[in-house]
């Protein structure tokens, strides 16, 4: 992967903030014109420094206002386990994020759900699907003070 430089740190930031800005008004604000943008972009993309474009989407216009993050600890680790915990976990729909960590629990898992009983439904699955699912904490959030997905790109 190239190393990024400040004209390519300066598109990021501005996709960041505006993934449906078009090749031309980019390079406006960048400085350049449009085809040494595009081909950094496209670049970006092939290298995946871009790792894609979306719609983010209102979970309460969706009913999805439950928001919970479950933590797991497994009775039983090792690389096959985690295998299993993984696969498992990457194939229900309501886990937005997954991440394996290390300190007092194995597993982090970030929900958006539409309300206790789909909760408790969640919950039962992992515990079940999961091979050596030991223990769990859960903790629902009350108020959403930041969360975003954009990354600081200065040095």
């Amino acid at each position: 992967m190239a190393e990024l430089d400040r004209t390519d740190r300066k598109i990021l930031d501005i996709l960041q903030r505006q993934g449906r800005i078009s090749m031309t008004e980019l390079a406006e604000q960048v400085g350049l014109s449009t085809s040494p943008v595009t081909e950094r972009v496209k670049r970006m993309e092939r290298e995946g420094v871009i790792m894609g474009y979306y719609a983010r989407v209102s979970p309460e216009a969706l009913g999805k206002t439950l928001l919970v993050f479950v933590e797991i600890t497994l009775a039983s680790k090792d690389g096959e386990v985690f295998d299993k915990v993984r696969d498992e976990l990457l194939h229900m729909p309501d886990v937005l994020e997954c991440h394996l960590v290390s300190g007092g629990f194995d597993y982090l898992i970030k929900a958006r759900l539409s309300g206790m009983s789909e909760y408790r439904n969640l919950l039962g699955d992992i515990l079940k699907k999961l091979p050596v699912a030991a223990e769990s904490h859960s903790y629902v959030v009350m108020e959403e003070v930041k969360e975003g997905l954009r990354l600081r790109l200065d040095r």
